[in-house]
């Protein structure tokens, strides 16, 4: 999976393969914790007896449970989109393996104004788009406009709005000036939210083209077939300005349940997955899956939440909320569900790293406490029938989480029991992906919801806390309003002082805290594995695929031809 952006913040559709480490912000690399990045032992006959030169050719197949919805990635919120699509279209900038750098892409160079009101960029002359057009500034001034577009349903508009003016410079260089300081403003250009082919798109109804499932793009890859709930493949491209990517094709099967993914992995179905914590610690412990597989272990840069929408009466008092949380075992979910392979999080940000506030920390389970925090909002169990009651109604929703998710149902099963025990009823109800997310969370029709966020190294929580963005498509789609978190959220991004910045978002991560929109559950590991033919994987802090068009098989060991 190449980078994504925490401007191309995510909904987890799956458990992720390879992602960023969430230096400061999350989804699923190295925190400092743990093993990063660090292999299994046990030696093995393919990569012992292996060539070490690259070669082209073979495929790459991997399990995914999850369909992407849309290839144009500023209209897709799914992490199968982001992933495919990355592959696809090339940015002007990335993030460089650390998260701490960025490395040149369509721009090949790029200038920060001393008062940092102004970037200017110069773009490559060498880049086509897939069907021999040159790609120049015009396609990112077409994919700037079309973004900020008031008739553009998407989350991401926020970070060019911020732009006061976009000034083309011939027809590979332009500077974008901003209002006022923007902090993460770089950043936000190391995505391909804007990297649109204006000749194919300019005369299209964007909200109802066929370049959603037939792009066109300027990337290491070109779509090559897309089967609805089956597969997605996409082939090399022989003209990508930066050389031929060594694997010919990558494959993702959608296997909408993780036992028979992993079964398909041991057939020799899939070559790469991500296991789920019990795989991981008691399934692939054989002599025969470590000759062949190679198992990889680090913290992953998202957390897994407990979501409250707060437009529900049941979960407008802040107290309800706060007894809910007293009222789950965390550790009991990393034990159970994890297998000790994660760690608890109070707040949206990666363990261990800068921008945590080291005060805030999870609240306790505490039962009696969350008892009485419900009776101080008036619930309490007037008729003896063991469940809550206020005004004749009993404190009873419905919790949804995406099927095919091993881990979201078990931590749905075990906070359903622990609410039982203290009077709360909690109804689980698993949906297909596509319609959870279009159906239910984009629409708003939801009383509960388990999910995660995935986010870049950036602390800006803009997009998914700030009260103005709860329309439809929109990431606070829980309804979260408190003037003050959106006042700090705003001071945040508006200061370049890292130490200054902090300050603010140390208060936010205290009030959402205190507030709890969401219970913050845990921060997973993620667990990928990749058959040993693979070869060049180079783990890093931003996980393991950031290198993904330098990976090869040796000849000798290639499984696939690929024709073209």
């Amino acid at each position: 999976m190449k980078p994504v952006s925490r401007k191309a913040a995510t909904w987890s559709a799956f458990l992720l393969l390879s992602t960023l480490s969430m230096l400061p912000a999350c989804k699923d690399g190295s925190s400092g914790e743990g093993d990063a990045g660090s292999a299994n032992s046990g030696s093995s006959a393919i990569s012992a007896s292996a060539p070490t030169e690259p070669a082209y050719g073979d495929a790459l197949v991997l399990g995914t449970i999850g369909d992407a919805s849309n290839l144009i990635r500023m209209l897709a919120g799914d992490s199968s989109s982001a992933e495919i699509a990355g592959m696809i279209f090339e940015p002007l900038i990335t993030y460089d393996k650390t998260l701490s750098e960025f490395e040149p892409r369509l721009a090949e160079s790029w200038e920060i104004s001393r008062d940092g009101l102004e970037i200017s960029f110069k773009l490559r002359e060498d880049v086509r788009w897939t069907d021999g057009e040159p790609f120049d500034v015009h396609d990112i001034k077409f994919g700037f406009d079309t973004i900020r577009d008031p008739s553009t349903l998407t989350a991401y508009a926020e970070d060019y709005l911020q732009v006061k003016e976009m000034r083309v410079q011939g027809d590979h260089a332009f500077t974008v000036v901003y209002e006022e300081p923007y902090a993460p403003a770089l950043g936000s250009w190391a995505s391909i939210m804007v990297v649109l082919p204006e000749h194919i798109l300019k005369d299209e109804d964007f909200g109802d083209t066929k370049f959603s499932r037939n792009p066109i793009g300027n990337g290491p890859y070109v779509l090559e077939d897309w089967t609805t709930g089956e597969s997605i493949s996409i082939i090399s491209n022989n003209d990508y300005y930066r050389g031929r990517p060594y694997i010919d094709r990558h494959r993702w099967r959608i296997i909408p349940d993780q036992q028979t993914m992993f079964l398909e992995l041991k057939g020799g179905g899939i070559d790469l997955m991500g296991l789920t914590p019990l795989q991981f610690k008691r399934q692939t412990d054989t002599r025969t899956f470590e000759e062949q597989f190679a198992k990889y272990e680090y913290y992953s840069n998202g957390y897994t939440y407990l979501g409250y929408n707060l437009s529900n009466p049941l979960f407008k008092d802040k107290r309800v909320r706060q007894a809910l949380t007293h009222a789950i075992d965390r550790q009991e979910l990393i034990d159970g569900v994890l297998l000790g392979l994660g760690t608890t999080t109070a707040v949206p940000y990666q363990p261990g790293t800068d921008w945590v506030n080291k005060d805030v920390e999870p609240w306790p389970y505490d039962p009696s406490r969350a008892k009485e925090l419900f009776a101080e909002a008036g619930w309490k169990d007037r008729d003896g029938d063991g469940v809550l009651d206020k005004d004749g109604a009993q404190f009873s929703f419905e919790l949804i989480t995406n099927n095919g998710n091993e881990q979201r149902l078990k931590t749905a099963t075990i906070i359903q029991k622990r609410l039982d025990q203290i009077g709360v009823k909690a109804n689980i109800k698993t949906l297909e992906w596509s319609a959870f997310i279009n159906d239910y969370i984009n629409k708003r029709r939801f009383e509960a919801v388990i999910l995660g966020w995935s986010m870049d190294p950036d602390p800006d929580q803009y997009i998914i806390w700030h009260s103005s963005k709860t329309g439809e498509k929109e990431f606070n789609f829980v309804g979260y309003n408190n003037p003050e978190a959106d006042e700090v959220l705003e001071k945040g991004r508006r200061t370049f002082d890292k130490t200054e910045r902090k300050k603010f978002y140390d208060r936010f991560q205290e009030l959402i805290h205190e507030d709890q929109p969401y219970t913050f559950l845990y921060v997973p590991k993620s667990l990928p594995t990749v058959h040993k033919r693979f070869h060049g994987i180079d783990p890093a802090p931003a996980g393991i695929s950031h290198n993904l068009t330098e990976w090869y098989v040796p000849t000798a060991f290639q499984k696939h031809t690929v024709t073209r």
